[in-house]
């Protein structure tokens, strides 16, 4: 297998997880029509959960593995990476099935905490069906997790992607031909449905975690000949590193779900307090933030997982070594992708946010409107998930749980109350609770910035030189579409002519923001390392 350079790994890895991420925005246009709204907000409750075990039993460890691979390769110690490894599925096996048992045990405490005294929609057993299918997934998703992280920490980056390009379109064949089958043929209710679909999370890392088997063996035979027996007390060296570098990638990755899944939860009692809302349209709303919206956002968000897949490994190995110059170049290659690539894709779907929603869903009263907004939190969810790789990258833990714990508080204390303020001022509720949110990331990204560049000599100097031609080529973008859609009607609200709308401007404003910062992305994306 080749390895692959800190662009290189980045481009693979994003490409694959665009790709699935399309994949996964895509097959909903079939399942929305399948489940409804309903079944979806079902699904949504579901899916949420098990994100926050999925992290507490494998996040962290998958993304240690990359760290401390990256490092033992680094200093050449290879007996301590393999038996570090090995350690480490065991670890995962244990956690694996205590988050299995916690959430298939506990679904029912569970799903009374989502839904409280909602009446009219899903039911507490509804809810309780499709968590204990979707917990299934925690027996296998941990080690497939880990065995990427192997691999990443190693620059194979390719064969990592690939893994989730298979994970995930085995995935999808479940959820579409289950859930179908289980409708239309069989005329089962909508949770069988959704228990169906939540089942494919299982088969699909399955599917993932047999290819890797096979890339895995290539690995173990590069390094065979240098394992040696480490000593006991080098394993608990091991053991607490693995456990170390675990808790602030759990931290982070849990922080990111609870954003999601607290909102959701505060929302969905506020708006049913409010009293403007039926039960339904409480349902549908948070259908919107938990799965359709969110599927879309995963998109843009997508460029920047991709980019902290090689961004870690990349900026271990030049810490562990003292260069800083390095970690300079790729942390700031990593924020001008951010600026220059995933800003104008994330406004450009904002400003178009009816053609984009009405190209994978019917058109409701609520989905447009709170998707319009939704989809610039992914600016922020992408540079929080870029810096936090990077603090990590940099051994600097304390600062994770600092930036996190505080963004994510001032995300709770002000969710309910700015949902209040804009209802009193005439805007839309659910728009206090993404405003919240927006604070709540501002607020952690803001404190990293700082204290890396006073303590670490990170220095932001190319990437603010840009800056002003930023600024510039947006401004000229967003005009470019603003006039186009203000100007030419809309050719219809059907798939194809939606499609065909967008993609008249998408390529001439993409095709001069491309002509204006052609040096510049070129220099970013296709530069050789040296």
């Amino acid at each position: 297998m080749k390895k692959n350079s800190f662009m290189e790994g980045a481009m693979i890895a994003t490409i694959a997880i665009i790709f699935s991420k399309l994949l996964g925005a895509l097959y909903v246009i079939p399942f929305y029509r399948i489940i409804g709204e309903q079944g979806g907000a079902l699904y949504g409750y579901a899916y949420n959960i098990y994100n926050i075990f999925l992290i507490i039993s494998s996040a962290g460890i998958p993304l240690a593995i990359s760290k401390l691979t990256s490092e033992y390769e680094a200093k050449e110690e290879k007996n301590k990476k393999m038996a570090m490894f090995t350690l480490a599925k065991h670890v995962i096996i244990i956690f694996s099935i205590i988050s299995f048992l916690i959430c298939f045990i506990g679904a029912k405490p569970i799903a009374m905490l989502i839904i409280g005294n909602l009446e009219g929609g899903n039911t507490v057993n509804d809810v309780v069906f499709a968590i204990r299918c979707v917990s299934v997934a925690l027996l296998i998703v941990p080690l497939l997790s880990i065995s990427r992280g192997y691999l990443q920490g190693h620059k194979f980056i390719s064969s990592s992607s690939f893994s989730q390009v298979i994970e995930q379109i085995v995935r999808i064949i479940i959820v579409l031909v289950g859930s179908l089958i289980a409708v239309k043929v069989l005329g089962l209710p909508i949770k069988y449905a959704v228990g169906i679909s939540v089942l494919g999370a299982f088969f699909g890392a399955l599917a993932g975690y047999f290819y890797l088997l096979v890339k895995m063996r290539n690995v173990e035979t590069m390094d065979i000949k240098t394992y040696k027996n480490i000593t006991k007390k080098e394993k608990k060296e091991i053991f607490f590193k693995i456990l170390n570098y675990s808790i602030p990638f759990i931290i982070v990755s849990i922080a990111s779900s609870l954003y999601n899944t607290t909102d959701m939860i505060l929302m969905m009692r506020t708006l049913d307090n409010l009293g403007n809302f039926t039960a339904q349209e409480i349902e549908t709303i948070s259908s919107v933030f938990t799965v359709w919206g969110n599927k879309l956002v995963t998109i843009v968000t997508s460029v920047a997982t991709g980019l902290t897949v090689s961004l870690i490994p990349s900026i271990v190995s030049a810490y562990v070594v003292k260069d800083t110059k390095k970690v300079n170049k790729y942390f700031n290659k990593a924020l001008q992708v951010l600026l220059f690539i995933i800003t104008p894709i994330t406004i450009f779907i904002s400003i178009f946010g009816n053609e984009v929603w009405n190209i994978f869903y019917t058109t409701n009263a609520h989905g447009p409107i709170i998707f319009k907004y939704l989809i610039i939190v992914a600016i922020l969810d992408s540079a929080y998930l870029i810096i936090c790789s990077t603090l990590q990258g940099l051994y600097k833990t304390k600062l994770v749980y600092v930036s996190v714990i505080l963004g994510l508080g001032i995300n709770l204390l002000l969710d309910v109350p700015f949902m209040y303020l804009f209802n009193y001022l005439g805007i839309y509720p659910y728009y206090g609770a993404i405003t919240a949110t927006v604070i709540g990331y501002i607020i952690s990204l803001g404190i990293p910035l700082i204290v890396l560049h006073k303590t670490e000599n990170v220095e932001y100097k190319d990437t603010f030189k840009k800056i002003p031609k930023l600024i510039v080529s947006l401004m000229l973008f967003i005009t470019i579409c603003l006039l186009y859609k203000n100007f030419i009607p809309n050719f219809g609200n059907g798939f194809i002519l939606n499609c065909l709308y967008l993609a008249i401007i998408g390529i001439v404003s993409v095709a001069i923001y491309i002509i204006i910062n052609y040096k510049l992305l070129k220099d970013l994306l296709f530069t050789k390392e040296k």
